[in-house]
């Protein structure tokens, strides 16, 4: 009996596990150390573009205390492409609504906010692609902001 309870909670395991998994072709978090980001401290993300016909979605998860003093965060991005051309971008990334209430999932002291930086884009080159991200804010070092992660999923055809 037993023998058959574990046979059928493994099959069940496998027919629901691929399920669980996230869909992206790459996912880095970056840690900022004591949630205390200095200018200097750029948060590099290094991928890989093998097919230049497919089509991507870009999104940038923000971590940040619950008592994080400003309703956005100014950011620059600077994206190195396989060529060396390099292109700078000055983003602010809305973190709260207008009424303060934080964008996202909130609970303690610690929220996270999902941002899409580009969707349904495309990669002009193959290779290896670059990119930095610093804080543009008037403070430094900003405290309260604990950590990005940088996804990428494929489009998939509907």
């Amino acid at each position: 009996m037993k023998n058959i309870f574990l046979a059928i909670l493994f099959i069940m395991l496998i027919i629901v596990a691929p399920g669980c998994s996230d869909d992206y072709i790459f996912k880095k978090e970056l840690e900022i150390k004591n949630s205390e980001w200095y200018y200097d401290n750029q948060l590099n993300f290094e991928f890989t573009v093998e097919d230049t016909l497919k089509k991507y979605d870009l999104l940038l998860d923000v971590h940040h205390a619950g008592d994080y003093g400003f309703q956005n965060l100014y950011v620059q991005f600077h994206t190195t492409f396989p060529s060396g051309e390099n292109k700078a971008q000055t983003v602010s990334l809305e973190l709260a609504s207008k009424s303060g209430i934080w964008n996202g999932k909130c609970s303690s002291n610690s929220c996270r906010v999902e941002i899409p930086l580009q969707l349904n884009t495309s990669f002009n080159e193959t290779g290896k692609h670059i990119i930095s991200v610093g804080q543009y804010m008037r403070k430094n070092p900003l405290p309260g902001i604990k950590a990005m992660v940088l996804k990428i999923a494929e489009k998939k055809d509907l």
